[in-house]
């Protein structure tokens, strides 16, 4: 690792620029900025995630991915870095067959809720699309590695069939869109 930090303002960024990884300087509004701080985010809500009563495995496999995340935003903050590699998408591949494999067939779109840790999954889920359309936004400008891409595509699916492992283990159960609450009562 580099620089360790031992004084945490700098005042370098005051004119609303930002240090890359490479010691480059860009805009904080920079498409790469935004691609890296939001994976940033997912990380949070995964930690805040990771405050529920979850599963001993499921607990470790998402330590596990907070720390992929945070070697793929350093990818994203250092141009030209290669850290995510084909083996940590098979490791979500199996992870997310292992998971789905349990579960019905869906037959209906599912709401984010069913419980306290499953609309936090839901959360980190819409927030891992969100990182993956930025980062798809930066890869049309710049140079980024397909495996990133590939990664956070099929993080948004696992977190998808985690929250709804989640909903069922709550008792809560998943909550199943219903077109008809929209429609006004006839009288």
């Amino acid at each position: 690792m580099g620089n360790r930090l031992s004084k945490i303002y700098t005042r370098t960024g005051d004119d609303g620029s930002t240090g890359l990884g490479d010691g480059s300087r860009v805009r904080k509004d920079a498409a790469r900025v935004g691609a890296y701080g939001s994976v940033d985010e997912l990380n949070s809500v995964l930690g805040m995630l990771l405050t529920n009563a979850l599963p001993a495995a499921m607990a470790e496999e998402l330590t596990r991915i907070q720390h992929t995340l945070f070697d793929l935003g350093g990818e994203l903050c250092i141009p030209g870095m290669a850290l995510i590699e084909p083996v940590d998408i098979d490791w979500l591949e199996q992870t997310l067959d292992r998971y789905n494999a349990d579960l019905p067939p869906l037959k209906d779109f599912i709401l984010p809720g069913g419980g306290m840790a499953a609309a936090t999954c839901h959360l980190a889920r819409t927030v891992c699309r969100r990182a993956e359309r930025e980062t798809v936004a930066l890869a049309r400008a710049e140079s980024v590695r397909a495996e990133v891409l590939g990664y956070l595509n099929r993080l948004s699916d696992l977190l998808f069939v985690l929250a709804r492992v989640l909903a069922r283990a709550s008792g809560a159960g998943e909550v199943l869109w219903q077109r008809q609450h929209r429609r006004p009562e006839n009288p």
